[in-house]
């Protein structure tokens, strides 16, 4: 697929039909993580791939976001394994999560599976209820899997502000 189809028509899907993500399609979405740019390429990024039935039930008691959906990609980071700012305001823990997080979900829609980004979660309450190390810290959830009958993109979804509202040149 061209890449600027896949950044064009991707769209979030809130209804999916339950049928599991295939093996290969699951191995090609997590590589796209894995080989994402981190800062200075420290790779802190942890992807918890849920599937179980009581995975899936406990993401439900955590969101009402999860659509149905049969694979739930948990992506986490090492907060102890970041790149730290000049002047240490910040560092590179959200951001670079958020770039895996992206690149899966670029690619999902690639190998066409469809996803959802959630955000809609506490992310102390992930991260206690799958017992992850204190030193990790939740971004969000990516729902996978293949959209339902009928189910498409918010009627929003194409409209966007001209590229000289979001864009300066100085």
């Amino acid at each position: 697929m061209e890449f600027t189809d896949v950044v064009r028509n991707r769209y979030s899907c809130k209804q999916f039909d339950g049928r599991q993500v295939e093996p290969e399609h699951l191995q090609a979405i997590l590589e796209a993580g894995r080989v994402a740019p981190t800062a200075k390429n420290l790779q802190e990024q942890r992807i918890y791939v849920l599937q179980k039935e009581a995975d899936l039930a406990a993401i439900d008691e955590l969101t009402r976001c999860r659509y149905g959906a049969p694979t739930v990609l948990l992506v986490a980071f090492d907060a102890q394994n970041v790149f730290t700012y000049p002047g240490g305001a910040r560092d590179s823990g959200i951001e670079d999560a958020t770039i895996v997080a992206t690149h899966m979900m670029l690619a999902a829609y690639n190998a066409g599976v469809d996803s959802c980004w959630i955000n809609l979660i506490d992310p102390d309450a992930v991260r206690k209820r799958f017992d992850l190390p204190e030193n990790e810290e939740v971004l969000m959830l990516l729902d996978l899997g293949y959209a339902a009958e009928g189910a498409g993109p918010l009627a929003n979804h194409d409209s966007r502000k001209p590229l000289a509202d979001t864009v300066v040149y100085r």
